[in-house]
């Protein structure tokens, strides 16, 4: 899934770092007539495969479009560190 953020003034750089310093993996993606560089980027790509691996549905998702938001919106990077350790924790990888 694709993400344009330029209507939440960051680029897609900033996002994936602030995103990975809490855990969410995300990647810096060019978004159609992006007019950042290939470097910055004004998007983020999303991939599920790992959250269906955890088995996550859709209250879960939900979740994760939350703290995305908090994190690129509010810079709440401590705010939400906590709420993905806790989803994590619910749904482990490997039993």
């Amino acid at each position: 899934m694709l993400v344009d953020l330029r209507n939440k003034g960051i680029t897609g750089k900033d996002a994936e770092q602030r995103l990975d310093a809490i855990g969410v993996t995300v990647n810096k993606n060019a978004v159609p007539f992006d007019t950042e560089s290939p470097l910055v980027t004004s998007g983020i790509r999303i991939g599920t495969p790992v959250v269906t691996s955890r088995g996550f549905k859709q209250q879960e998702m939900e979740q994760i479009a939350d703290i995305i938001n908090l994190v690129v919106t509010d810079n709440a990077v401590d705010k939400v560190s906590t709420l993905v350790k806790q989803l994590c924790e619910r749904f482990p990888l490997y039993s």
